[in-house]
């Protein structure tokens, strides 16, 4: 039975109301409005903090052109307490329904409560929780069905009451004000009056109606030398069973089919998983040959339903096509089912189409002998005139590889194959008779046509370029939710009598969540009482089946002991927060598990909570895909979405030989926020062509989108060869595209090279074309707004997390994720989701040190270029530009004011003069210069990629190390240096030099004095002639000012 979909709105609390009684408090209560039904709750005289606790549970409608999907929310003081004559406005709330989750995965949410206009003044927050909830209709019982019907009077006026309601509900009065009416009671009246209007008893599912007959399978012996006559209807026992199917219960976010229409419209299809239509563009068109040996079909007339469309035109879809990516061609087979075989047991469907040919799996016996599988045939063009040849074989026991009985086949010119570019409708099998074989009455259903890869059976179906094997077929991934685990550790007690004999123990608590570990810091106890207060993060994904353990350890010299566990702690009795509000705590028990009878060893009390406040990350901070915290609560509709086009590789570098011959087995893997996609695994070619396209919805544009290239093994896994099923897919090289840089709507086709660093250092793997479009979906100024927000989520500036933690959590998120994704069908492999997320790019590496060294000496070129110019500028070396910054010296002096103006200017005209030197170049790519990968020795390769510990000798570890500590030298001298120069600032004052302080300290009661005396505007136009003086004015030693400062004392004499 289908269930109704609830909306259930818990209304907790407010905090911190305006007062609007007219005596300093307010008596509060809550108008929630949602697709047309109003309800409140009950006032709470006088606070300015009521709490409510109130659930109030409306229908969730589906989408109309005449309610939003906005839940309206409204905060009034109630005029009936208090001397106020109206009930005065507090503050409104308006929430998309896309921000509601599911029974579960709620939490309480504090709203900033909004003004109204401009003009009116709020405050204070609102606690929420929304969820949604599947509440099971009870069935209404049906009219009593006794011998003796109603007279035909009474009938006719029921019939007449049940007309004028139906008529009422389907044009209904509109309603009274809610001073009138009780809103309660709006939503129950209405659901009475429709149960009313409808209450036909339901008919049932699979019960045929009168005067026919269900549709009995044909097991009788076939005809001999009869031919069905053509006038007579003959449908097939699929079409009549999915007539009589039940319609399935919908979920959230699946499209409604509306079967009862008459008009079928133009579909569209808002989905952002793969772009199933095809290119736009002319098809060449296939004339009709006369035909050589092709048989006729049997007639028969195809019933309407299987020629409609499957969407009514109520629904919004959009039709997208493969406008990134080139048109392929494919020659579509599908085998349905045969009939009247001479066997008993499961023949095979031999198709072969010029060079290729393929054997289909063992039909299923039923009624008929099923397979229902389809195959696609590369076509070089669609021109091309070779035969199609299927043929139908009862292979012999045992292995189905050696040829069998020849039951009979079917030859086809494929000139006379009927063309299909969707959004047409599937092409209906025909019943074809075999011929030449064993089988002189048997049929075989099938539907051949020419297509593209934009085909909905093109995904799932057997395919030239894949050998079709069943890891290769293109798949859409989706990374599992994950949270933050917070378990505080607050103490511990009743630890002591346990313990007795030990005097000054030390104790920790070792909590367990599947592979993670973690354990607090040590705590000392003379009288039983542990303390700690401390945060334990852990990763946790969903489903939350696992269970969190806490150990109690005691700290001794031959090692840790265990003193008692905790139960088991079920994840999906925690609470979830999005903030960091307080939550409860609880008392555990520690228990000794060793034995059969447990023994009570104390109890710890634990804080436990999911933040979902933060965003867990998966991938390296400045190169990540996504920001959103993980609380659906909290996430922003998408600014935009990005199309991906993957077209194909050129000039592959072979990654495996095969019978003498190098090969390679090329996929793509495209990684953006929570969405993987794979495309098919091109068998055996060194330039695949894939020619797929995908969307991603962009929630924030300054992210990146990571595209990998990997060369596949399951090829062999499916084969059974041994030697090989254990190896890893190789990696072939890896694009990353960052969102902010794409125009918008601008299509960008570029080839980019595929570089790969290893040992021997960078090789070019080869090519791989792409095509990237950005498609803007929000207003250009809430486009232009996400620039001024934080990059992460609000708590991760509340609360912090640690370097260290994050890039631990980052490590522990990335395994979890590898281990949900490799249990996928086909699986993406641990090496393919470790080389997607970066998970070895905190390793050390002296390239990268090298490397980063250099960029911060590029950062810096600006500044040391200004300098320069002020020194040619001091020199005279270009006495007009001199007398100029003089000119400019004095007006700023004397004109203040104009100095920011001045600045920002500068700076204007500076960017727009480089404008005429933007990169015109492609989509920004892996440097080889700036990584200096292309300069990098051997030596330092193989140090990079060694792994941790070092397996390499120990002569070639001790010089690595060596070399390790002279680079530690020069930072330590560096260090050194910039200490150096802040001590000697707080040397001016601090008096550990008294000649040099008493210097300084007099200077500055001069300098003071001067100040007071003579005008600002004067002194600095002095200092600044004196600081751009001549040169034939300069002394060449330098300035008394800096020998002072050099001369000042350091700590550096105290270092031992």
């Amino acid at each position: 039975m289908a269930s109704s979909r609830k909306l259930i709105v818990e209304v907790v609390d407010a905090r911190d109301l305006m007062p609007k009684d007219g005596h300093g408090t307010s008596s509060p209560y809550v108008m929630i409005d949602y697709y047309g039904q109003r309800k409140k709750t009950r006032t709470e005289i006088r606070k300015l903090n009521p709490s409510w606790n109130e659930a109030l549970e409306f229908n969730a409608g589906k989408p109309s052109e005449v309610f939003s999907d906005m839940l309206e929310l409204e905060v009034y003081h109630d005029k009936n307490y208090g001397p106020t004559t109206r009930n005065n406005f507090l503050g409104r709330l308006r929430l998309s329904s896309s921000q509601f989750v599911k029974k579960g995965e709620e939490a309480l949410i504090y709203y900033n409560l909004e003004r109204k206009s401009l003009l009116t003044w709020v405050q204070g927050k609102i606690g929420l929780k929304i969820y949604y909830v599947d509440a099971v209709p009870v069935p209404q019982p049906g009219p009593p069905t006794e011998n003796n019907p109603p007279a035909p009077e009474e009938a006719k006026a029921e019939e007449a009451k049940r007309n004028e309601k139906v008529e009422a509900s389907s044009n209904p009065e509109p309603s009274p004000p809610a001073d009138e009416k009780p809103a309660e009671e709006q939503p129950s009246g209405e659901a009475k009056a429709e149960t009313e209007a409808t209450g036909q008893p339901p008919a049932p599912e699979n019960v045929a109606p009168e005067g026919e007959k269900e549709p009995q399978p044909d097991t009788s012996s076939p005809p001999q030398q009869e031919q069905p006559p053509e006038g007579k209807e003959q449908e097939p026992p699929q079409i009549a069973q999915e007539q009589n199917l039940p319609h399935p219960v919908q979920e959230q976010g699946d499209i409604e089919f509306d079967l009862s229409g008459s008009k079928w419209g133009q579909p569209e299809i808002t989905s952002e998983h793969v772009m199933a239509a095809a290119a736009s563009g002319s098809q060449p068109q296939v004339k009709a040959a006369s035909p050589i040996n092709a048989p006729r079909p049997i007639s028969r007339t195809m019933s309407v339903p299987s020629f409609a469309s499957d969407l009514p035109d109520n629904i919004s879809i959009e039709r997208s096509s493969f406008d990134l990516v080139e048109k392929m061609h494919y020659l579509f087979v599908r085998v349905v089912k045969a009939r009247f075989l001479p066997i008993n047991g499961s023949p095979v469907v031999k198709i072969s189409v010029g060079n290729n040919c393929t054997e289909s799996k063992l039909a299923r016996k039923t009624s008929f002998f099923e397979w229902d599988q389809t195959f696609a045939f590369g076509r070089d063009s669609p021109e091309s005139s070779v035969y199609l040849d299927i043929s139908v074989w009862d292979p012999p026991r045992g292995e189905v590889s050696e040829r069998g009985n020849f039951l009979g086949g079917i030859c086809f010119d494929i000139t006379d194959i009927p063309l299909r570019d969707p959004p047409d409708s599937p092409l209906a099998p025909q019943w074809y008779r075999l011929e030449g074989g064993e089988a002189h009455n048997g049929d075989l259903m099938l539907a051949t046509w020419v297509g593209t890869q934009a085909d909905d059976s093109f995904p799932d179906a057997w395919k030239t370029d894949t050998a079709g094997h069943v890891n290769s077929k293109a798949k859409v991934y989706v990374s599992p939710k994950l949270w933050y685990l917070r378990a505080t550790v607050i103490e511990a007690q009743d630890i002591f009598p346990s313990v007795a004999a030990l005097k000054d123990a030390s104790f920790t608590i070792k909590a367990k969540l599947g592979f993670q570990v973690q354990k607090t810091k040590a705590s000392c106890t003379r009288n039983g009482t542990l303390s700690w207060n401390e945060d334990l993060l852990f990763v946790a994904a969903e489903p939350l089946t696992d269970k969190l353990k806490f150990e109690l350890e005691n700290r001794q010299p031959k090692g840790p002991v265990t003193l008692g566990i905790t139960t088991e702690i079920p994840l999906k009795n925690i609470e979830r927060r999005v903030d960091d509000r307080v939550v409860a705590s609880t008392w555990f028990s520690f228990e000794n598990t060793t034995n059969d009878k447990r023994v009570y060893k104390g109890r710890v009390h634990l804080r436990l909570c999911f933040d979902g406040g933060y965003h867990v990350m998966d991938e390296a901070a400045l190169v990540c895909s996504d920001y959103r915290p993980t609380a659906r609560q909290l996430w922003k509709p998408p600014v935009g979405t990005i199309e991906l086009g993957v077209i194909g590789c050129k000039n592959l570098l072979p990654m495996k030989t095969v019978f003498g011959k190098g090969t390679a087995d090329a996929y793509v893997v495209a990684k953006y926020a929570s969405k993987w996609i794979r495309t098919r695994t091109v068998s055996d070619s060194l330039e695949p062509r894939w020619n797929e396209q995908y969307t991603f919805r962009v929630y924030d544009p300054c992210t990146v989108l990571t595209i990998g290239v990997f060369d596949s093994w399951g090829v062999f896994e499916a084969d059974n060869v041994n030697k090989e099923t254990t190896r890893p897919d190789c990696r072939i090289g890896k694009v990353r595209i960052r969102i902010s840089t794409l125009e918008t709507g601008k299509v960008y086709r570029n080839t980019y090279p595929l570089l790969l660093l290893g040992n021997n250092g960078t090789t070019k793997m080869g090519e791989i074309e792409l095509a990237v479009r950005f498609i803007r979906l929000s207003p250009t100024l809430d486009f232009l707004h996400v620039y001024s927000q934080p990059l992460l989520p609000l708590m991760h500036h509340i609360k912090p997390l640690a370097l260290v933690q994050q890039e631990m959590l980052r490590s522990t998120a990335v395994k979890i994720i590898a281990a949900h994704l490799t249990r996928s069908e086909p699986p993406l492999r641990q090496e393919v989701v470790h080389y997607m997320l970066d998970f070895d790019s905190h390793a050390f590496s002296m390239r990268k040190v090298r490397a980063n060294w250099f960029r911060i000496i590029n950062v810096i070129a600006g500044v040391i270029d200004i300098m320069r110019w002020v020194d040619n500028t001091r020199a005279w070396k270009n006495p007009t530009a001199t007398i100029l910054v003089h000119a400019l010296l004095v007006m700023l002096v004397w004109f203040p004011d104009l100095i920011v103006p001045t600045l920002a200017l500068y700076v204007f005209v500076i960017g727009a003069w480089n404008y005429r030197f933007r990169s015109r170049d492609p989509l920004p790519h892996f440097d080889p210069k700036l990584s200096l990968a292309d300069t990098v020795e051997r030596e330092e390769l193989d140090e990079e990629f060694d792994a941790v510990p070092s397996t390499r000798p120990n002569e070639v570890v001790r010089i690595r190390y060596d070399k390790l500590r002279t680079l530690g030298a020069r930072i330590q001298t560096l260090l050194s240096d910039f200490a150096t120069q802040g001590e000697r600032v707080q040397a001016l004052v601090t008096w550990r030099d008294p000649r040099a302080t008493g210097i300084f300290v007099v200077l500055c009661l001069i300098v003071a004095l001067v100040l007071y005396l003579v005008p600002s505007k004067m002194v600095a136009m002095a200092f600044g002639f004196y600081y751009l003086r001549h040169p034939m004015f300069r002394d060449r030693m330098p300035s008394p000012a800096l020998n002072f400062f050099r001369r000042l004392p350091s700590l550096c004499d105290r270092i031992m």
